[in-house]
């Protein structure tokens, strides 16, 4: 959608961006605090998460969480709030027509809690009733055992399970109070942001009862480190096996690097023709494979993931391996470099088409390190990437030897350590200069 964005910064210490977007429908609010689980000691670990459900409820306005629910939504609008290891999100959508009342209500829930003991309990058995939901989902498992098996923060919902009954009420309000500052402020809010619109706007965030002073918490210092052996959950009731495979490059990439790798990774694992996931789904081996990025304030990460049988898991590592060492090799045509940006313009496009798709683009990278992205320039970005930049980065990607592999299934963990032998190969490349 076309748009302009501006970042307002408030004279009471919060920050944050406001995105035109004239003739919109509807109007998108998300607040975001530096407030997650590393900001607590580890047996309080469920404390951020209990507060983000609790916080949404009863407040100096309306005494009760389900009152308040049926008046924020009663026109149809929505909210939600999400808690994460480094933040937590407050978010909400609502008709053009009724903002300000929607934004007033969301504003008066962070500001004024009231965090009644009757709703922390009531809550407290529903993020229990979450946790177990979630202990289901094999890859979340997976994923949560080897990113705390990385060296990153990191905990099982098991764990967080058995962590919560050191969670009291009063440990809500002081996380509360420690974190709900307006300089650990960040939002993003879109919409038909008009001149007189934008002036109350500005009046209303200026005036939010909460403290102005401390400041922006850093993010955590994390350093992964290589496993030594693949993690194995064994699971008698899963018939094929979950895999991860984790690289991680020992600092941040930048804007170039990770233009070139998001490329190859979409060559490679995104589309039903592409050359991992297209040969082993050509072959029969596989439904769907997944991979992405993800960055710490230390470094980078490329991940793989999916659920293959048993018995196509050695044949669908081999192409993972053949595959990838193409890349690092330069085995790249032309033709598909261009065929793959041009499915990556393809797909910008269509990601922006909503509001809160074209806040979503601004919110992610602002909110974690205060970058306002220069979206009408994606498009320029992805079609200046070189072969070369993406033979670099790919290198790169492997060149410190930091990774990890894991399996959920019943397989064993012989049969593990034999998939994770095939896997090594990538990692024994001739050492090559860092990128600069």
């Amino acid at each position: 959608m076309k748009h302009t964005v501006n970042e307002l910064k408030l004279k009471n210490g919060a920050r944050g961006l406001l995105i035109n977007i004239p003739d919109a429908s509807v109007m998108t609010f998300d607040f975001n605090f530096r407030a997650g689980e590393y900001l607590v000691e580890e047996s309080k670990w469920e404390v951020p998460h209990l507060m983000e459900h609790v916080l949404l409820g009863a407040n100096e306005l309306i005494p009760k969480a389900r009152d308040f629910q049926a008046e924020l939504e009663k026109n149809g609008a929505y909210s939600n709030a999400t808690t994460g290891v480094y933040d937590i999100s407050y978010e909400a959508e609502c008709a053009d027509f009724e903002w300000d009342r929607v934004l007033g209500l969301m504003l008066m829930a962070i500001s004024k809690p009231l965090f009644l003991d009757e709703e922390f309990q009531a809550e407290f058995g529903n993020v229990q009733e979450e946790m177990a939901a979630r202990s289901n989902n094999h890859f979340r498992r997976l994923s949560l055992e080897m990113r705390s098996s990385l060296g990153l923060i990191a905990k099982s919902d098991f764990e967080r399970l058995e962590l919560m009954r050191n969670v009291k009420v009063e440990d809500l309000k002081q996380h509360y109070k420690k974190t709900h500052h307006l300089p650990n402020m960040r939002f993003v809010i879109a919409g038909n942001l008009k001149p007189v619109r934008r002036t109350a706007l500005t009046k209303l965030l200026e005036n939010i009862e909460l403290p102005d002073g401390g400041e922006r918490f850093d993010l955590p210092h994390e350093n992964p480190k290589k496993l030594l052996k693949p993690v194995y959950i064994p699971n008698d009731t899963v018939e094929n096996l979950y895999f991860y495979i984790d690289t991680f490059i020992k600092r941040r990439l930048n804007d170039s690097e990770t233009d070139s790798l998001n490329l190859v990774n979409t060559m490679l694992t995104e589309t039903l023709y592409s050359k991992i996931l297209g040969t082993a789904r050509e072959k029969g081996l596989v439904y769907s494979m997944n991979s992405g990025l993800s960055h710490t304030r230390n470094a980078s990460n490329w991940w793989f993931g999916a659920q293959v049988s048993d018995k196509n898991a050695n044949a669908l590592m081999k192409i993972i391996v053949m595959e990838l060492q193409g890349v690092l090799e330069g085995k790249l045509s032309d033709e598909e470099i261009e065929s793959t940006k041009q499915y990556s313009l393809g797909r910008f496009q269509r990601s922006a088409q909503t509001v809160g798709g074209t806040a979503s683009g601004y919110a992610g990278r602002y909110f974690f390190d205060d970058v306002i992205e220069d979206y009408y320039r994606i498009p320029e970005r992805i079609k200046a990437v070189t072969r070369q930049q993406i033979i670099d980065v790919a290198q790169a990607m492997f060149a410190d030897s930091v990774w990890g592999f894991g399996v959920l299934g019943n397989c064993g963990e012989d049969f593990t350590m034999e998939l994770q032998a095939k896997l090594e190969p990538l990692w024994a490349r001739p050492a090559i200069s860092p990128l600069s």
